[in-house]
């Protein structure tokens, strides 16, 4: 690897960087905040309920994202069913909670960009482009990281949200039988990633999203 090389890599993390720590920071936030609206106190108690991405972020997840570019993720918020009042139901709502946030992050960072894209009219003079270019670029890539994040996090498999919200709408006896996975979910993730098979499942609908929202830009 040569300078060029190097230059290359520390601007690309430079673009995702921001991005990512916005995906995760609100994704963990809005799990937390939810477990505690519904009674649960624990995230706040742990120093979780929190905008400080630092307090959010997991070693491996971010190696992830940096090899990746578009998929990764953070230390759960912890949560105690026994806080909870209805628990299957309570802890679906909670496990949405954090992909739902990041595609209504990925909207509004949408508009933002379109806005500021109609702001100038197209046209920015040399000194406004040194700051206006790459913004743009990472107000794209926090498009893609926070649609590739909220759609990563549904997939069913432990110990993503969506293994929780598949067990909050299946019967008892099946969510409890699926439950029964968890111990194997984060080596089943691992297969997915590094065979690639995640590609086909996840990039599809990625893109479909993206597409929406940065037409012509994606």
């Amino acid at each position: 690897m040569d300078i060029t090389d190097i230059f290359r890599w520390l601007q690309r993390l430079a673009l995702l960087a921001p991005g990512f720590l916005l995906a995760v920071t609100v994704h963990e936030f809005t799990h937390g905040y939810v477990a505690y609206r519904l009674g649960d106190p624990t995230a706040k108690a742990m120093g979780r309920l929190t905008f400080n991405p630092i307090s959010h972020l997991d070693l491996f997840g971010t190696i992830v994202l940096v090899l990746t570019g578009m998929i990764g993720w953070a230390k759960p918020v912890p949560v105690d069913p026994r806080y909870l009042r209805h628990p299957r139901r309570d802890m679906l709502w909670i496990s949405l909670g954090g992909p739902a946030a990041n595609l209504v992050t990925a909207i509004a960072l949408s508009l933002v960009l379109y806005a500021m894209i109609l702001g100038t009219g197209g046209q920015v003079g040399p000194s406004a482009a040194y700051i206006l270019i790459p913004l743009v670029g990472i107000l794209q890539k926090g498009i893609l990281i926070n649609v590739g994040l909220g759609i990563f996090n549904l997939l069913p498999v432990p110990p993503l949200d969506g293994a929780k919200i598949l067990e909050g709408v299946l019967p008892a006896q099946q969510a409890y039988q699926f439950s029964k996975l968890e111990p194997y979910g984060f080596i089943i993730l691992m297969i997915l990633i590094f065979t690639r098979v995640l590609d086909y499942i996840i990039i599809p609908p990625i893109r479909l999203i993206v597409s929406f929202l940065l037409p012509g830009l994606s």
